[in-house]
């Protein structure tokens, strides 16, 4: 691909203000240290469109105790029947034992301590930890609506870090399927795949350390703890975001999936929903809970932007040409296209085709009635956690305190990062530093917000009038729903 194997300013200011504001919400990460650019240019089609233009070539010293991933042990690879390729490093059993050792002994000291005496067993504790290191970090990513871009085995860490911030993302309106690489083309790494795929890399890595650790065993921890620490992880994280703080009852598991249904049949914003679901209380009269619902509606897509959305992508041509090929010559089909994407595209010329029948208050009465519809199934089980506390406003309190603490209201959206880099491509960098700020206090009520825009405004002015007026502008908008054409962004 012509890779020369330089960074530029653009994907390294999202590399330093991703990873640092994955540290800011707690979720185990590679921080960024530096950012340093220059004015060396390299070519960069940046759409892969035919339209390259010169960019500035940039470093971001990247910080970890180790930067081993799944696929460093994949250099052992013997030759693939498919492809033919091998790894560089095959039958070198020696080093294989050497990378183990190094990485048992080293990253975890307590399993090489309790296993010293016998090689396999450790390996197998290992492979257990590592297991369940990565469920838990792929819940914490499903739990505030990260989506990786490319998650193949080299970009997973041995340690269980979030590792190689390229085309990620933040979900704006919630989608299970949503994809937030421009050239994932199958959706191999959607939102909802991410939990299957990272289970898929440890299936890989459980391949590369044969024979040091039999397949067998290490298939079966993958079967017997993946999913169940997934599960345990996603759901406590999910109880403590919508405040249920003191019973784990097995319907929650259904309460959390029906506000995710509720939450894609209205096209709401993942972050913004959740946040405000901590201002909702258990007797709200009739007409606050009328206020709460316009509140709720309003963090809801828009008709407007359903229809950007749903948009057709295919040119109808296209379209016919591709149905009948897949009719007459399903393997010429299979070269240029999947069934998958072929039903996506009809689903949308269905769903785009209701909303030219539908008006606005079509949309806000529909949103409105499936948010009340679920708020009340919410209210049944916010009653019977009260039901088991001796005070009430204590209880009350204490579950506000920790949805507070576990729902922000800043992530890095990816037009809060394009105005940054923007700003910076023309030499002016107070707006990532402003952006910054607000990543380092992602979890704020009212009064906390208003404490960052006086600590950004007040950086600002030492910087120059500029940077102030820029804080002043986005500070306020950058916790709100996204701007239509935000939509329109595409990361490759």
């Amino acid at each position: 691909r012509q890779a020369d194997g330089r960074k530029v300013l653009r994907s390294s200011i999202r590399e330093f203000l991703c990873s640092e504001a994955m540290f800011h919400l707690g979720i185990p990460t590679t921080r960024a240290g530096t950012c340093v650019t220059s004015d060396s240019k390299v070519i960069r089609d940046v759409f892969y469109d035919g339209n390259p233009k010169n960019e500035r070539c940039t470093v971001v010293l990247r910080i970890a105790s180790t930067f081993l991933r799944f696929g460093s042990f994949e250099i052992f690879k013997p030759t693939d029947e498919h492809t033919g390729r091998k790894g560089p490093s095959v039958g070198r059993n020696d080093i294989r034992i050497q990378m183990l050792d190094y990485v048992i002994g080293t990253f975890y000291p307590e399993i090489q301590e309790a296993h010293s005496d016998n090689s396999v067993q450790r390996n197998a504790a290992f492979f257990k930890e590592i297991t369940k290191r990565t469920a838990r970090l792929v819940a914490e990513w499903q739990c505030v609506g990260f989506c990786h871009g490319v998650l193949n085995t080299d970009n997973m860490s041995i340690v269980g870090l979030t590792i190689d911030y390229g085309p990620f993302g933040f979900m704006d309106r919630y989608d299970p399927e949503h994809i937030c690489n421009g050239s994932d083309n199958t959706g191999r790494y959607a939102y909802n795949k991410q939990p299957e795929i990272c289970k898929w890399n440890l299936g890989k890595l459980a391949e590369a350390l044969v024979p040091e650790l039999p397949l067998e065993i290490s298939e079966l921890i993958l079967e017997e703890e993946y999913d169940v620490e997934f599960e345990k992880h996603y759901l406590q994280k999910m109880r403590k975001k919508l405040g249920l703080i003191h019973l784990e009852l097995e319907e929650d598991s259904k309460l959390v999936s029906e506000l995710l249904e509720t939450m894609h049949l209205t096209g709401g914003d993942f972050t913004n929903i959740f946040y405000l679901l901590s201002s909702f209380s258990v007797d709200l009269d009739p007409s606050r809970l009328e206020d709460f619902l316009e509140k709720l509606a309003s963090q809801c897509a828009s008709l407007e932007e359903l229809k950007v959305a749903f948009k057709p992508q295919m040119d109808p041509r296209q379209l016919s040409m591709m149905l009948m090929l897949a009719q007459s010559n399903p393997q010429l089909f299979a070269l240029i296209g999947t069934k998958a994407n072929i039903n996506k595209e009809l689903e949308r010329i269905e769903q785009f085709s209701k909303l030219q029948q539908l008006t606005a208050a079509d949309i806000l009465s529909r949103n409105q009635r499936h948010w009340k519809e679920w708020l009340e199934k919410y209210r049944v089980r916010l009653q019977k956690e009260a039901e088991n506390v001796g005070n009430a406003d204590v209880w009350n309190a204490n579950r506000v305190k920790v949805m507070n603490s576990n729902n922000p209201k800043y992530i890095l959206r990816n037009y809060i990062a394009q105005n940054a880099i923007e700003a910076a491509e023309n030499g002016d960098f107070s707006e990532v530093r402003n952006v910054l700020k607000l990543l380092e206090n992602p979890f704020q009520g009212s009064e906390g917000a208003s404490e960052v825009e006086e600590e950004a405004e007040e950086e600002g002015a030492a910087a120059g009038a500029t940077a102030c007026a820029q804080v002043a502008t986005h500070s306020v908008s950058y916790c709100s729903k996204p701007p239509l054409w935000a939509a329109e962004l595409c990361v490759t």
